[in-house]
């Protein structure tokens, strides 16, 4: 029996890096302000129809949908952001006092499309989303957020790319440019981008099979379609971001890849060499109007979705060393039937009193259980044979100096302490 394809599993040695990674950007999300949301598995499927968009790749190819007993449709959560939005509509997020609501999540999500390295069917996902206010410096914020991710577990290889797609109106000027630009070339199109064509034309620019069609090269830009209003909001991003001193690229061509979206789209990407031909890290921006399409009141909102499996392969291929916590406080080695007996309720204790520690349970000799004691990284090796539990004490050694000292069994737990502690029960 094997994974799925599409899966992995995730073994001790990898989590202890997703651990690590994880409550860095948790205490980065808590020094921004942000809460954690925990969204359901699977949604009704109306959500991710409405939400991400019917002309999306995600909807009309990489959704895993299926009926329930009662004939109801759901689908596994491919994105998570109409996931957390449906939940702020339906908790009447909207009427806290305190607004925006900033949340962050981390979630698996579930896509059918070609596995490839650091992009499976069953993904990992880091994301924030802020709902409640269309201030362009929450835009900026959020860009920041997501760059310090990056910075603080320390990757170099960044290159940050912004867009605005304007507002409704903008979009629309946009829009209707791109029809009468593509359609001469209608038959030249790949048959996805004919149905985009009638659907969502911005799409196109983003068609990876057409990417070298010679339209593309002078498609009207969205920028020379923004209003007067969507054009301040830019410049109000891109001011906010210079004045943070983050760089940045605009590039007119970015469009992301869900229907959600209007004014700032951002992407990061990785430079780091080897990291691969897929380069995107990171991927957001502002979607005002997608409280309303799932039946809630006009709130603003903006957010980003960070794989989490890109985010690792990133800091291997630039060498970040993630700081190892394997390392065990105590290692009980017990010789003998009484030893072992005693040493039963002797861990017991140490583990009541937020000591970590670990006993063999193989039956091995005295020198294999030391052996395991220097595999786990001990601190300290804790020793109980016959002798010892005939006169109450237990045989304690410092791993790192080979000190050795006798301790009372009914003060090992407090010698202990103050040893992990930093202490010297010796002075």
């Amino acid at each position: 029996m094997k994974a799925p394809r599409g899966t992995v599993d995730l073994l001790p040695e990898e989590t202890a890096k997703w651990q690590y990674v994880e409550k860095m950007l948790k205490d980065i999300c808590n020094n921004y302000h942000f809460y954690e949301i925990r969204t359901p598995l699977f949604e009704h499927t109306e959500v991710f129809q409405r939400g991400v968009g019917d002309s999306t790749d995600i909807v009309q190819k990489e959704m895993y949908t299926f009926e329930d007993r009662g004939g109801r449709s759901l689908t596994l959560r491919p994105e998570g952001t109409a996931s957390v939005v449906r939940s702020f509509v339906e908790h009447k997020m909207h009427g806290y006092a305190d607004q925006p609501v900033k949340l962050y999540y981390f979630a698996p999500m579930f896509r059918y499309e070609r596995p490839q390295k650091g992009r499976m069917r069953q993904l990992n996902q880091f994301g924030v989303e802020v709902l409640g206010s269309s201030d362009p410096a929450v835009d900026a914020e959020v860009i920041d957020l997501a760059m310090s991710c990056y910075q603080e577990l320390g990757l170099n290889s960044l290159k940050l790319i912004i867009n605005s797609l304007g507002d409704q109106e903008s979009r629309e000027s946009h829009r209707q440019a791109l029809v009468d630009h593509f359609m001469p070339y209608k038959d030249e199109l790949c048959s996805d981008c004919r149905v985009r064509l009638e659907q969502n034309p911005m799409r196109i620019l983003d068609c990876k099979t057409d990417k070298d069609h010679a339209a593309m090269d002078t498609a009207p830009s969205v920028l020379d379609h923004l209003n007067a209003y969507s054009e301040d909001y830019f410049e109000k991003v891109k001011n906010y971001l210079t004045l943070m001193g983050i760089d940045f690229e605009v590039d007119a061509n970015l469009v992301r890849g869900l229907d959600y979206y209007n004014h700032t789209a951002f992407e990061i990407m990785s430079e780091a060499e080897g990291f691969g031909a897929i380069t995107t890290l990171t991927g957001g921006g502002r979607y005002n109007g997608l409280t309303e399409e799932l039946g809630g009141p006009a709130t603003p909102g903006i957010g980003f979705g960070m794989g989490m499996e890109r985010l690792v392969m990133a800091l291997e291929a630039e060498h970040v060393a993630i700081p190892s916590e394997n390392e065990l406080d105590c290692f009980l080695v017990a010789v003998g039937d009484e030893a072992d007996k005693a040493s039963v309720r002797l861990i017991h204790d140490l583990r009541k009193n937020g000591i970590q520690i670990d006993r063999d349970y193989q039956g091995r000799k005295m020198k294999a259980q030391l052996k395991a004691a220097d595999r786990y990284r001990a601190k300290y090796v804790l020793i109980l044979g016959e002798n010892e539990v005939d006169q109450q004490l237990v045989n304690v050694k410092e791993m790192k100096t080979g000190n050795q000292e006798e301790v009372p069994l009914n003060q090992a737990v407090a010698y202990m302490q103050e040893k992990l502690s930093g202490g010297n029960s010796n002075e």
